[in-house]
């Protein structure tokens, strides 16, 4: 006698809510991620380009990337710049509250520098 074999209504019910789930948190947190490697991106090409520069400078050229760019979450204030083995490092840290459904939600803390270790 043959056995049957296949998936169940109850398990294909199961994996479609997971996959859904899944789908849902990187749908939603998609577009923070890409933000955060553009302000990282933006950091680094700062810090390439500011060798010689004071703090106030650094900060205004790093707010023309993040006008240019059109990011909203973090600003230039929000930058700690200091120097390491005589080099130029600019560091940044912030956090993002994703609402997912109801009163959950996803907290992300997103953080990096100019030297590519975070901090």
């Amino acid at each position: 006698m043959n056995r049957q074999r296949g998936v169940a209504l109850s398990g294909l019910v199961v994996w479609g809510v997971l996959i859904s789930l899944v789908a849902m948190l990187v749908i939603r947190a998609l577009p923070d991620v890409m933000e955060y490697y553009k302000i990282r991106h933006a950091v680094k090409a700062v810090a390439e380009e500011s060798s010689g520069k004071t703090v106030p400078e650094i900060r205004q050229a790093f707010g023309k990337y993040l006008e240019i760019e059109h990011i909203k979450t973090l600003s230039p204030a929000d930058l700690d710049i200091f120097k390491e083995e005589n080099r130029l490092v600019i560091a940044f840290a912030y956090e993002r509250r994703i609402p997912l459904v109801a009163n959950v939600s996803l907290l992300i803390d997103f953080r990096g520098s100019s030297s590519g270790r975070g901090f």
